[in-house]
């Protein structure tokens, strides 16, 4: 769940890991089944995309309102190529009425080793 206007922070010098991105929503009243499928609209290009690595759609068991995207790049341009996509910014647009405030980001570095691909 990724916005256009979002400044991505640089990789420390010594980080040789992907390029980790969660994504937060929370949907308004009554939208909730309209935001899950337009985040499950993005899991085939996104997948498909060059540098994808991961890519996980999650919804809160507690509160089935909040959603939670986990993305995982190869490196920060292959996140900034995403972003750029047309299918990224048309669901920016569609997703913005239907959830209550601004999409949360948050970009983690992985602290742990990569697994090999299976």
């Amino acid at each position: 769940m990724s916005d256009a206007r979002v400044v991505l922070p640089e990789p420390d010098a010594d980080e040789t890991g992907p390029y980790t991105h969660l994504g937060f929503a929370q949907a308004k009243p009554g939208c909730e089944d309209q935001v899950e499928a337009l985040i499950l609209g993005l899991v085939e290009p996104l997948r498909a995309e060059e540098g994808s690595i991961e890519f996980h759609v999650h919804r809160d068991r507690a509160d089935r309102s909040q959603f939670v995207i986990y993305e995982v790049f190869r490196s920060k341009e292959d996140l900034e190529k995403h972003l750029a996509q047309p299918y990224v910014r048309e669901f920016v647009q569609a997703i913005q009425p239907l959830v209550a405030g601004p999409l949360r980001q948050q970009f983690l570095r992985m602290a742990s080793t990569l697994p090999a691909v299976r």
